[in-house]
């Protein structure tokens, strides 16, 4: 019996500007396609040794235990969270968005006993109130998201949340998936205990690694389990052995990416973080202005708005699957719609990494204009493009 054999595969090409994955550098594609060696081969333990030390200048850390988890975000997430929780831990987790909820989950199956501190959507906390949930919970571990993906909230104070954090005897687990590389990240002045990310984001590199560090509070604390880590393949005593001098197997890396992931740590130290922060806030205030010129506005609160995942509001009697369509199949774009409570209410626009590009702002809101258009929504033509371009000219 013959088969017909599918053909070779070609993706086409896309813009990503939705909350993740990004575009990708060239450089850091050839760096994908360079020859796979062995997971301990003399060649692929030089590169890990350099992805560590340029991972800890990213991270603004001196954290001797920092290094890519082999798996998204998410497993970057599970990580932290198995690593410094053992079952009947007290566990606070600050929920605002999918991805605090995520957290809280993880968690549980860990066998912590979470308490949640709750929040809406595209809102933030404030230092006092995680003081006063700290105070009535005395958890091990608390946990917080630094910029939430589903709803575009950039939590502000956590120099003074970790303070409070520390202050109570507790440890502080912050998820930078999506502002590593985007906005600032001062794990050691800042004084986190533990930070995960992920590659698909302001790194610029396709998902697969997920970056992270533990301060030596933290270590102490793994040092100090009575119980053996929920995870065998996330257990860090296990998985620093590999990273460290001792080179004892644990799993076979993904070589490939981690070349990738080497590439994009390179490239965003030659670009230099501040530089780079200052472009993705460029790029937002461009985009922010042209959307306020076509009469749409962002789900945040100004002044906690992230530059680098732009949540909006879908103006009213839009339609928001067909205008996320034919962004996608007429003018190759990819923007994410809302999650949760705030499904069909917001799109969600990506600026992170390679895709935070004058041109990709241009271009979007010039196409978004026309979906709009279509919508039957009054526009002033060309109002959003001219906007960007006077935010351009000032900044």
């Amino acid at each position: 019996m013959s088969h017909t054999l599918p053909p070779r595969i070609a993706p086409p090409v896309r813009i990503l500007m939705g909350p993740g994955p990004s575009d990708i550098h060239p450089s850091i594609l050839s760096a994908m396609a360079a020859p796979t060696v062995g997971h301990l081969d003399s060649a692929f333990l030089k590169v890990m040794d350099e992805s560590q030390s340029m991972l800890r200048q990213v991270f603004r850390t001196q954290n001797e235990l920092t290094l890519a988890v082999s798996g998204t975000g998410s497993a970057g997430m599970e990580a932290c969270v198995v690593n410094l929780i053992e079952p009947g831990d007290r566990m606070l987790v600050c929920v605002n968005g999918v991805f605090g909820g995520r957290m809280a989950d993880v968690a549980a199956r860990a066998g912590a006993v979470v308490t949640k501190l709750e929040r809406g959507f595209g809102e933030v906390f404030t230092p006092d109130e995680i003081a006063k949930a700290v105070k009535e919970t005395s958890p091990k571990v608390v946990g917080i998201v630094h910029a939430e993906t589903s709803t575009g909230a950039w939590q502000p104070s956590l120099d003074e949340i970790a303070n409070i954090v520390h202050d109570a005897g507790a440890l502080s687990l912050v998820d930078c998936v999506t502002s590593l590389a985007g906005v600032p990240v001062e794990v050691d002045k800042w004084q986190f205990d533990a930070v995960y990310s992920g590659t698909q984001k302001c790194l610029g590199c396709p998902p697969g690694l997920a970056p992270v560090t533990f301060s030596p509070r933290a270590v102490e604390a793994i040092d100090k389990r009575k119980t053996k880590v929920a995870s065998w393949y996330l257990d860090m005593t296990l998985v620093r052995s590999y990273w460290g001098e001792e080179r004892a197997y644990h799993h076979t890396a993904p070589i490939n990416m981690n070349y990738a992931l080497h590439e994009a740590l390179r490239l965003v130290l030659e670009e230099g973080l501040e530089n780079r922060h200052k472009r993705h806030m460029r790029n937002h205030l461009a985009l922010k202005a042209g959307l306020k010129a076509m009469g749409i506005d962002y789900s945040v609160a100004e002044g906690q708005q992230l530059p680098m995942l732009n949540s909006v509001m879908i103006p009213a009697g839009v339609d928001d699957v067909a205008v996320r369509k034919q962004l996608l199949n007429q003018f190759g774009i990819e923007i994410g719609g809302g999650l949760g409570p705030v499904k069909g209410k917001t799109w969600r626009i990506g600026l992170m990494g390679h895709t935070s590009r004058e041109s990709n702002v241009l271009l979007f809101l010039a196409a978004l204009e026309r979906c709009l258009i279509d919508q039957r929504v009054k526009l002033r033509p060309g109002a959003g493009v001219a906007a960007a371009n006077q935010m351009y000219a000032k900044i």
